[in-house]
């Protein structure tokens, strides 16, 4: 009777973490140089781990990961991009919905994932120039803090006028306006919470 003799499973591959190395290392900002003397880790064994050529020791990853300022797994695990704790958006990448006569534009502060749910902007608006809006979903509610200027807030057939440093909070669940009643522009900021 030939029995063929079962074959051991190949035993998984150690974890490559070069490319998650290369890129944390350029995400902020560091020189093969610098991240070699910051963790204790010759430049090029630094170069041997980012091209996949050497498997680097626990060691060597936990001195990489404090001198980067991750945890072991934000470098073993490199499917699962590490977020950085700050993240900046330039001015110039700030979105901005101008109006066609110019009367008034927003600047989109709020992060994209949550509009539709919670939405902060920067609203200016020019002298005489208006924030006309249709009713939102019912419980609807804006928050809106004067920075310069005055403005007049109407909900439905109630009006109140603001000026520098006041806050209105009001319903947006019936037509609602963002007026500048001022002979300069105003700046406000401007917080949408939706309903759930």
């Amino acid at each position: 009777m030939n029995m063929a003799r079962a074959r051991p499973a190949p035993a998984p591959e150690p974890p490559r973490v070069g490319a998650t190395l290369a890129r944390l290392r350029a995400e902020q900002g560091l020189s093969l140089d610098e991240l070699s003397r910051k963790a204790g880790v010759s430049k090029s064994m630094l170069s041997q781990i980012e091209r996949n050529q050497a498997n680097p020791t626990v060691a060597v990853v936990w001195r990489l990961a404090n001198a980067l300022g991750v945890g072991l797994a934000g470098l073993l695990d490199g499917d699962q991009p590490v977020e950085p704790a700050i993240v900046t958006v330039a001015a110039q990448a700030t979105p901005t919905l101008r109006s066609p006569d110019g009367s008034h534009e927003l600047r989109i502060l709020g992060p994209i994932e949550l509009a539709g749910q919670f939405e902060w902007y920067e609203l200016i608006l020019q002298p005489g120039g208006a924030l006309v809006s249709q009713a939102h979903e019912p419980g609807s509610r804006e928050h809106l803090t004067v920075l310069s200027g005055s403005v007049e807030v109407t909900s439905g057939d109630e009006s109140q006028r603001l000026k520098h440093g006041e806050t209105a909070r009001y319903r947006v669940d019936r037509a609602h306006a963002i007026r500048n009643v001022g002979k300069s522009a105003a700046t406000a900021l401007l917080v949408v919470m939706h309903s759930a």
